[in-house]
């Protein structure tokens, strides 16, 4: 039974996924269905936590939006993603990045490392 679950999934992964870790600067380019047309929008943020694995893979991305936190979850091989760019790569100690969530302003900056 186990293997037949791992063949599913394994069929439903997608092939090129951009690397990117927790404290990355990101764009999402992400499909919107308004009515009966799509469009792709992009939401730029810090990648604030990835979790499980295999194609049940999600990532959450924080924004600061009019002063406003804004977080987003997607699933890694979902087709609604259509793209990840890295826009910055930042050096970070933990796995998740929940204590952004109480910080502002300059305090909310992940440090960038350069490769």
């Amino acid at each position: 039974m186990n293997d037949i679950i791992k063949n599913i999934e394994a069929a439903q992964l997608k092939s090129e996924i951009t690397e990117f870790r927790v404290g990355d600067t990101v764009k999402v380019h992400a499909l919107v269905k308004e009515g009966n047309r799509e469009r792709q929008q992009i939401f730029e943020g810090v990648v604030t936590k990835r979790q499980n694995g295999g194609a049940r893979e999600n990532f959450t991305v924080r924004k600061i939006s009019n002063g406003v936190g804004v977080e987003k979850t997607w699933p890694l091989h979902s087709p609604i993603v259509v793209k990840i760019e890295v826009v910055r790569h930042g050096k970070v100690r933990r796995a998740k990045l929940n204590y952004l969530r109480q910080r502002t302003g300059k305090a909310a900056k992940v440090k960038e490392v350069i490769r």
